[in-house]
């Protein structure tokens, strides 16, 4: 029997399990339980706080879950906890289904958007892939699309996880489970001595990184592992690796993605791993130097922000140009700050000023002159 549960956590790092008495479990209704009885719906169950402006507070909280037989049913909660059927039909029916397909209200978009599981070729065919559907009032949901991933070749995504980013909404982070068929390091020995569930061990997988700024293209600039299976050779095991939904905020600089472990064996878990805020990739630069001259943009604001570290012997300097790569004078090079440090929100100036609002609309590009350093993000306010 497949049941959902349900854990809380005021920081994201120490989790309870709270005793809901909601259903009855082995005669006990002592439990953690918010939903069973409800196949096929608890087997990819995904939840959402729903963001959009003006939701009805009895639907504060929003979940899609099924199979390609049921179609994706829809589920409503006020708290999170006590959960009911939108309507008794499935909302959406156009696809294969058979992993979590994740939700969210869009901010950019102005949209609900649904990224689930089909396959490149159809049916169960080809290449476990990622469509997208959008939807106005999480009824009503447009025809899918599927993803495309730029110049590079397609690999099973598992899960896809693709999430609103909390720092920055109208980018769309996909922490994926990268599934390799086929691929088995455990021998019958070793996955015994583990009891691993022998239906489980003959593949293995890892997490990857993608982006999405909305509609049907993820950025797939890293092709290499974002998380690699720990040590150990439980984690080298099919399913392993499978991270959770969202990225989360654990932290004044801190943030973190929680990971499945040791997947089909009694020690299974989650594993929470931490990063820096924005820390998903950097410029990076090297002790001898090096720079980057960004593309033609606009920007409204009146401060430019970085989020940097550099070593001791390290920095940073940024000019601003014009469209056409002159330096606009008073953001020269020269005038620049050198920066030195390890800051997630640093105000850049030039000749002792900060203001850059009379340069808000025109279009203009940065250059970053960069020693032993890694730009982690930039933002204007």
């Amino acid at each position: 029997m497949e049941i959902t549960c349900y854990a809380e956590s005021k920081d994201g790092i120490h989790w309870i399990k709270p005793n809901l008495g909601l259903f009855q479990v082995n005669g006990s209704s002592e439990n953690n339980v918010i939903l069973m009885n409800a196949a096929p719906v608890t087997h990819n169950f995904c939840p959402l706080l729903d963001t959009k402006p003006g939701v009805d507070p009895n639907q504060r909280f929003k979940a899609l879950g099924g199979t390609e037989k049921s179609g994706l049913i829809a589920y409503v909660s006020a708290d999170g906890t006590q959960w009911e059927k939108l309507q008794e039909e499935p909302v959406f029916s156009k696809g294969q289904f058979d992993s979590q397909n994740v939700s969210f209200w869009s901010e950019s978009e102005q949209c609900y958007l649904c990224y689930f599981r089909t396959w490149t070729d159809g049916g169960y065919k080809g290449f476990r892939t990622v469509s997208r559907t959008t939807s106005k009032d999480f009824v009503q949901w447009t025809d899918p699309v599927k993803m495309s991933f730029g110049d590079t070749p397609y690999e099973h995504l598992y899960t896809s996880q693709t999430h609103s980013y909390f720092r920055a909404p109208h980018i769309y982070i996909a922490i994926a489970a990268r599934f390799m068929p086929g691929r088995q390091v455990l021998t019958e020995e070793q996955a015994l001595s583990l009891d691993v569930n022998p239906k489980y061990f003959k593949d293995c997988s890892d997490v990857i990184f993608m982006t999405s700024r909305g509609g049907s293209r993820y950025d797939r600039i890293f092709m290499e592992s974002f998380i690699r299976p720990n040590i150990g050779l439980q984690n080298w095991v099919s399913r392993s690796n499978y991270p959770a939904l969202n990225v989360v905020q654990t932290g004044p600089a801190e943030m973190s993605v929680y990971v499945q472990q040791n997947y089909a064996q009694p020690s299974a878990y989650l594993r929470r791993y931490s990063m820096r805020l924005d820390g998903f990739a950097s410029v990076s630069a090297p002790y001898k130097g090096g720079e980057m001259v960004t593309k033609s943009f606009t920007f409204s604001g009146e401060k430019l922000h970085l989020n940097f570290a550099t070593s001791a012997a390290g920095e940073i300097r940024v000019e601003i140009q014009d469209a056409d790569g002159r330096p606009i004078p008073g953001y020269s090079l020269d005038d620049s700050q050198t920066l030195i440090g390890n800051e997630i929100d640093k105000i850049i100036a030039w000749k002792n000023s900060e203001d850059v609002s009379k340069l808000s609309g025109k279009s203009i590009r940065l250059r970053f002159v960069m020693k032993d350093a890694d730009l982690y993000s930039m933002w204007f306010k």
